[in-house]
């Protein structure tokens, strides 16, 4: 696997204009936002809405998986698209509302069902990888829980967040943790707090196979070829570049103001003619 630069799945954000442009200007790889595989299993016009693929990015879809067999019906349903890359589950989300129906970083312990829906997912002919905490609290990632998922099932790679479930951005991540994922012989993207080329060449000397992007990408889509070396536009241009696409594949207002507000700029002062 040749070192990749990942696009966080973010919500609200991650829509098919951001996504482009984070491909456009180096990223290898981009993701959905979480979709809640229940929602699209029972054919929720909103869940679905949220899967909008206008061009040909590289894509992962975000799911977080609650139960085998709607899993299965989704995918019985679904119909790839250009640039479809695979299924990716969220063993990540902290949410007590999701973590206390034992989903999102709860699930990080549940290994024998995390590997019966990976092989749904391969049974349907399909790529499958795993983004994931280092468990739901300090005492599984003491435990090593994480550990033992990465030992125990076999997606085509993980991406590890390097907090557990209870740690807020404003904790740094724990990059020590990636010597001993990596040791395990898995494909390990890198992710949390990753921002500058010093950081992406540590992490490459550990052996990651990848890292991947989220807040830093949110403030600015070139950020990828910016820790590739290579140029990328300022602010003002992604903000016009964003807009322009924004406008042409019909993205709705939430998902731009919440782009643009973080490129910096005020959300509340945009234009809805804008998207007209």
């Amino acid at each position: 696997m040749n070192f990749k630069y990942m696009a966080a799945p973010l919500e609200d954000t991650s829509d098919a204009a951001f996504r482009s442009i984070c491909h456009k200007y180096g990223a290898d790889l981009a993701f959905t936002e979480m979709v809640h595989v229940t929602s699209l299993a029972r054919g929720n016009k909103s869940a679905w809405r949220r899967l909008q693929f206008p061009d040909d990015t590289p894509c992962q879809i975000q799911i977080l998986p609650a139960h085998e067999a709607e899993l299965e019906n989704f995918l019985a349903e679904f119909k790839p698209f250009p640039g479809f890359e695979g299924i990716n589950f969220n063993l990540g989300c902290p949410s007590p509302n999701v973590t206390h129906a034992g989903l999102g970083c709860a699930m990080v312990k549940r290994v024998s069902k995390v590997s019966k829906m990976i092989e749904i997912v391969r049974k349907a002919g399909f790529p499958v990888s795993i983004k994931m905490r280092l468990g739901l609290n300090k005492f599984e990632k003491d435990k090593k829980a994480y550990l033992n998922l990465i030992k125990s099932v076999n997606p085509d790679f993980f991406v590890v967040h390097a907090r557990h479930g209870m740690e807020t951005y404003g904790t740094p991540a724990d990059f020590s943790i990636f010597d001993e994922c990596i040791a395990a012989g898995k494909p390990i993207i890198a992710n949390g707090d990753i921002k500058t080329r010093e950081q992406v060449e540590l992490l490459r000397q550990k052996g990651v196979a990848g890292v991947m992007i989220g807040r830093a990408a949110v403030k600015d889509m070139g950020v990828f070829n910016r820790l590739k070396g290579l140029d990328a536009p300022h602010a003002v241009q992604l903000r016009a570049e964003y807009v322009e696409l924004a406008k042409k594949f019909g993205i709705d207002l939430r998902y731009v103001r919440n782009v643009l507000k973080r490129l910096g700029k005020d959300s509340t002062s945009i234009d809805k003619n804008l998207l007209i």
